[in-house]
Order: structure tokens, then C-alpha cells, then sequence
């Protein structure tokens, strides 16, 4: 018989056959011991290229079930819905988990601190030198967020279900951010980052170019008493960031 699980595992998704794949298998090969009998929703927005076909098919590896999504704070908040385990992890469907003891890692330092929500840092090794500067800025960001309110990225994100619950969730007007907007509520004493990192493609940079990216990063710095930014269109969800390109 296999162990329950206390983790629920939510993937926003649209038209992600060319990377779920690899993000499913780095899943499939956690040494998170409840790993076959965690709940992995896939949240699909109406895709297109066979995405929810891909990730039926891992049925044999990951106790995955597709649901209705739409954009990410949707999705996110459907799987949620679902979910009746202590803790949730929200991780989005570009990215890869290259450490098999991430999710594990995460899990305990959860529960050994007793915290409401915990991140990690982003790398991205097969893009330029100027995506790993960016990316370093936000990991840097990450990590002085600490010294005032907290800022934790939707790539991956735990969550304690129960303070999730009160916080009302990822707020579905938000048109940008809607990561920031929940992870700043965290007490700060209730926030951390657990050591490693998962890996993400450039794509977002390709998309909507770097300025673009570089000045919503610093907008969202500068605005994070501003809530009324986070619920004003900057095109971010337009820009569709579906093309994969690595370096």
C-alpha cells in the first residue's frame, strides 16, 4: 500500500506539449517518498496541441487528473479547490526540477519551521548571459523581499492550504503579478527559500523583449504598496510566452 500523501501538487498550463513533458518526468523522479500518491492537477486553458493528452498519459508515473484552468491565478485557485491536503505547491509548466530532493526539501523545511510559504531561486542555463542576469536580479529580489514583505515566484510556490485558504487565494482580477499579491502577505517570519533552484527558459524575455520584462520587474518593486498596478493590463498575459528557444 502506498503512503498518503499531505501534498497537492497545481500546474497552470496552455498549449505546453513541447515542455510539460520534461517538467513530469523531473517530478516523476523526486525521492519525495509520496510522490505516487501525490494529486498533480493540471489546470488546462484551453489547449490546442495536445497538452492534456500529454499529461494523461503520465497516469503510469503521477496521480496527475486535468481540470478546467484559464489564466495562471485561475488555475491555480481550481486545483486548490480540489485540494484537501496540508500543504499546496503551485509550480509552472515551463519550468524543471534538475534536483531530485527539491520537493522533499521544500516539504520539510515546511514543517520543520512552520512556515506559511516557501520558494526557491531560478536559473537559466541554456539562455544568455543577460537571462542569467535578470534572473539573479530576481533571486536577489527574492531574497532582500525577506527584509520587508515577502516576494515569492508562481513558478514554484508551497503553500500551508489553511493560510492560503484565509488569504483568499491568488486574486483572479489581477492582471500581473498575481504571485506577488499573494506571497506579500506572508508574515515575513512565515516565509522562506529552501536552498537550490529549478530551471526555466527564457521565453518570457524572447516574448515580450527585455526591456519590457526589466521594467515590470522594477515597476513591481517600486508599486508593492500599490496594489491598483497589479490590476492594470501591461499586456503580460498577450504577449503569449509559448515559444521555446534556448540560447
Amino acid at each position: 500500500m502506498g503512503m498518503n500523501s499531505d501534498l497537492t501538487i497545481i500546474i497552470p498550463a496552455k498549449n505546453e506539449a513541447i515542455l510539460l513533458p520534461r517538467l513530469l518526468n523531473s517530478l516523476a523522479r523526486q525521492d519525495f517518498s509520496a510522490m505516487p500518491n501525490t494529486k498533480v492537477y493540471i489546470a488546462d486553458a484551453g489547449s490546442t496541441d495536445g497538452t492534456p493528452e500529454i499529461a494523461r498519459s503520465f497516469a503510469n508515473r503521477l496521480a496527475v487528473e486535468v481540470i478546467p484552468g484559464g489564466l495562471p491565478a485561475v488555475g491555480r485557485n481550481n486545483g486548490a479547490r480540489r485540494a484537501s491536503t496540508p500543504y499546496v505547491l503551485f509550480i509552472d509548466a515551463d519550468i524543471q526540477l534538475d534536483d531530485p530532493t527539491l520537493v522533499r526539501r521544500t516539504v520539510e523545511l515546511m514543517r520543520r519551521k512552520k512556515l506559511h510559504c516557501v520558494t526557491t531561486n531560478i536559473h537559466c542555463p541554456q539562455g544568455r548571459g543577460l537571462d542569467r542576469v535578470l534572473y539573479a536580479a530576481s533571486n536577489l529580489a527574492q531574497q532582500l523581499s525577506r527584509l520587508c514583505r515577502p516576494f515569492s515566484t508562481g513558478m514554484y510556490m508551497l503553500f500551508d492550504k489553511a493560510r492560503f485558504d484565509e488569504l483568499g487565494g491568488f486574486h483572479e482580477d489581477a492582471l500581473y503579478a498575481e504571485d506577488y499579491l499573494l506571497s506579500k502577505k506572508v508574515a515575513r517570519r512565515r516565509f522562506g527559500i529552501v536552498r537550490g533552484h529549478i530551471i526555466t527558459t527564457n521565453r518570457r524575455f524572447k516574448n515580450m523583449g527585455y526591456l519590457t520584462v526589466a521594467r515590470l520587474f522594477l515597476s513591481t518593486a517600486l508599486n508593492t504598496w500599490n496594489d491598483s498596478f497589479f490590476f492594470r493590463d501591461h499586456r503580460y498575459w498577450r504577449s503569449e510566452p509559448r515559444t521555446f528557444t534556448g540560447a
